[in-house]
């Protein structure tokens, strides 16, 4: 077989598609398909399909439920809450009106698993790791977020101030979250964090007593707060450990649609409509003490 005489220049652009990783996929889908919405391969021809988790909780979603619909406090269909807000500006960008959007219920744990989507893309606070990466893919990030602890006014955990002292307490989380590998890898606890399949079940169980502390990401401390625990207290806030977190919208492993609604992205974050997205809707829920 004759050997090839490859060109250094492509030898060279081969190298720096391995080198971003799971960025080069994007790249590829960007050069070689177009994101004119009739070439779009959606799960539904003419809608742009959209997953999220029932409840929908603010603030990512606002503006409350609609009678006939099955979600639960709040509609995305409104396009109300920083999430549904966002989605709305993305689906406009890509070709479609608000009245070709639509919802799709889908739980928290079966959008993070492989396999193939009822949507084209889901967008529900779940933050980017090379885990999840391996078998889902992300688009760029939509919003920056910090991990938090919630615990019960009058309790002797509602005064800790460093996450050594956190130690000594029963956590919880939702399980598969980032908030559940935060606590066994970063605060380390001395007793066994306690799982939860739903973020309301972890709810609950600090109302309850049967943990001190809840940890979720920073805005929906403030939700927990403000309306399912009326007594809770936000403890704090944690530093981001090595890479800052950051959510981004999931997608089935390989979809072109990944590039883009990467392009609607950049072109909101250009122009300043995420940053005033994010002013209408999260303005009041970024400032905690910060537990080091």
């Amino acid at each position: 077989m004759r050997k090839l005489l490859i060109p250094v220049a492509v030898i060279a652009l081969a190298i720096a598609a391995a080198a971003v990783g799971g960025r080069s996929q994007t790249a590829a889908a960007a050069s070689s398909a177009s994101c004119a919405k009739a070439d779009l391969k959606l799960v539904k021809a003419g809608q742009l399909s959209i997953g999220t988790d029932n409840p929908a909780f603010p603030p990512w979603f606002a503006g409350g439920e609609t009678k006939g619909r099955p979600w639960k406090i709040n509609d995305p269909a409104k396009g109300q809450g920083f999430e549904s807000a966002v989605a709305y500006a993305v689906a406009k960008r890509l070709g479609f009106a608000k009245t070709e959007v639509r919802w799709v219920y889908t739980p928290f744990n079966k959008a993070i698993a492989p396999g193939r989507k009822a949507f084209d893309f889901d967008i529900n606070q779940i933050s980017y790791t090379p885990e999840r990466a391996k078998v889902l893919g992300f688009s760029a990030s939509y919003y920056n977020v910090n991990q938090s602890i919630v615990g019960l006014k009058g309790k002797p955990i509602a005064s800790v101030r460093s996450v050594n002292g956190l130690r000594r307490y029963k956590l919880g989380a939702q399980l598969g979250t980032t908030s559940y590998q935060y606590i066994v890898r970063n605060i380390k606890p001395s007793r066994s964090v306690a799982v939860y399949d739903t973020n309301d079940a972890a709810v609950q169980a600090l109302k309850i007593g049967q943990i001190d502390g809840l940890v979720v990401d920073l805005p929906t401390a403030f939700y927990v707060t403000a309306v399912q625990v009326p007594n809770g207290k936000i403890i704090g806030q944690f530093q981001a450990k090595g890479a800052q977190e950051r959510f981004g919208m999931v997608f089935q492993k390989g979809s072109p649609l990944i590039a883009c609604v990467n392009n609607a992205l950049a072109q909101m974050k250009r122009t300043g409509v995420l940053k005033r997205i994010q002013q209408i809707w999260l303005a009041k829920v970024t400032g905690a003490p910060v537990l080091k």
